[in-house]
């Protein structure tokens, strides 16, 4: 078994190399997901494997992250970006992963949806739109 710490670096680090190991959630885990226009959950280990799998089906690499300590567990927010079909995809991400036993118990995941190359050229362009307004304004 993992220890606390280690169930939730496992879980990130399956997250980045799109393999999630089996023996990091309970078996009776429940993934409670806000995605975009939608809310849905997912019990039990296989299942919430299954769902995280379609998830992170690609290798990925982490650009922020942020692991905050809580109360049996931690708060893990992230941005992860991603080859699919040759196109660069990234996501923001937070979880509310409780732990029991030093394996994942719950996670209530809140996903801002895969945002393909496109939307991420606009979202930056965007951006450094605000940026220089925010220049032309304060002076």
């Amino acid at each position: 078994m993992v220890s606390t710490t280690d169930a939730v670096g496992e879980f990130l680090a399956g997250i980045e190399s799109a393999a999630l190991p089996a023996d990091v959630f309970c078996d009776d885990v429940v993934l409670d997901a806000t995605v975009p226009n939608w809310r849905f959950s997912v019990r039990g280990s296989e299942a919430v494997r299954a769902e995280l799998g379609r998830w992170y089906a690609d290798l990925g690499r982490f650009g922020e992250i942020r692991r905050i300590p809580v109360d049996h567990g931690e708060l893990v927010e992230f941005t992860l970006s991603w080859q699919e079909g040759g196109v660069p995809h990234a996501c923001h991400q937070a979880h509310l992963i409780q732990l029991r036993d030093g394996r994942i118990a719950t996670d209530t995941a809140f996903c801002g949806g895969r945002w393909p190359e496109p939307l991420l050229i606009q979202m930056e362009e965007a951006r450094r739109a605000a940026e220089q307004e925010a220049v032309h304004v304060g002076g």
